[in-house]
């Protein structure tokens, strides 16, 4: 009742919102390239875009299909390499693809293949990591180093109608990787005049707008 009261307001300030069922709820998030250790000791590379970041800790979610997950889970370790917008069509090169053999049906479904060296599929360049094993990608002007610390799936009951779970993967950074041109020198900070995110809006590509200003909290 309280529910159908406020959705009868009449719009005020000339806000007017109608009630949308989206397939998707990516509002906007920046891409990630996962790099993860397969059992040969190869390393997969996994496009996602569901990560968000509270001090050392990043959070990730990944569908229990995804080979990224079940080598970050089984290895213990990952590189979280965010990549810059140029680089957008390199990662739709290795959207469609799958470190998993076979494709898992849904995937199959939708057009995935499997492929067992990503970085040649996009054509990125391996770097060795400092502390972990899985490759990095030297294109991405932002890598991190990083250990899976706990991972849990999804709270409540998951609808039978969808066709795959997914599990919340957290992990610490352990070390942070910039390309020198993005970093305010003689600092450790990042210099967003020079660093854009690509960033995932409902399963569009976006770069990020001119800076609007900073928050109170900012140090540079």
């Amino acid at each position: 009742m309280l529910m159908n009261t406020a959705q009868s307001k009449p719009a005020e300030n000339g806000h007017d919102h109608i009630v949308i069922k989206p397939s998707v709820l990516y509002v906007g998030t920046p891409v990630v390239l996962i790099s993860s250790l397969n059992q040969d000791g190869t390393t997969n590379i996994s496009p996602m875009s569901s990560a968000w970041a509270l001090f050392d800790r990043i959070v990730l979610g990944l569908t229990c299909t995804s080979k990224g997950g079940e080598n970050a889970l089984r290895e213990r370790q990952l590189v979280l390499n965010f990549p810059s917008p140029d680089l957008w069509r390199k990662i739709e090169a290795i959207a469609p693809t799958t470190g998993r053999n076979p494709v898992p049906s849904h995937k199959k479904k939708i057009g995935y293949r499997f492929e067992s060296d990503k970085f040649d599929v996009g054509d990125f360049t391996p770097q060795a990591a400092d502390l972990v094993r899985p490759l990095r990608i030297a294109e991405c002007p932002i890598q991190i180093e990083a250990e899976v610390m706990a991972s849990h799936g999804p709270g409540g009951e998951w609808p039978q109608e969808r066709p795959e779970a997914f599990r919340i993967i957290e992990v610490k950074a352990a070390r942070v990787h910039a390309h020198r041109g993005i970093v305010v020198p003689g600092t450790n900070h990042i210099d967003t005049s020079q660093w854009s995110p690509l960033l995932y809006v409902f399963r569009h590509y976006f770069g990020v707008g001119p800076d609007l200003g900073r928050t109170f909290k900012a140090e540079v």
